[in-house]
């Protein structure tokens, strides 16, 4: 990504990451919200779609740990 400029910052890997599944007869609300993604963070933020999920699915956590928000 760096080597041939794909992005105008630099790319780094995050050092934890944040993973949620859904089975296969979620499908097609998975795709429909990935093609809608761009006008669902109009409303909402990722910070806040992210510790709404956090929160759904009862995912302990220390806010100290997650992300540092670009906002």
């Amino acid at each position: 990504m760096n080597d041939k400029k794909l992005s105008r910052f630099k790319f780094e890997w995050q050092s934890g990451f944040g993973a949620f599944s859904y089975g296969h007869s979620q499908l097609d609300n998975v795709v429909e919200y990935i093609a809608g993604q761009k006008e669902h963070h109009k409303k909402q933020t990722f910070k806040q779609e992210y510790l709404g999920l956090l929160k759904k699915f009862n995912i302990e956590h220390n806010e100290q740990y997650l992300f540092d928000w670009i906002e």
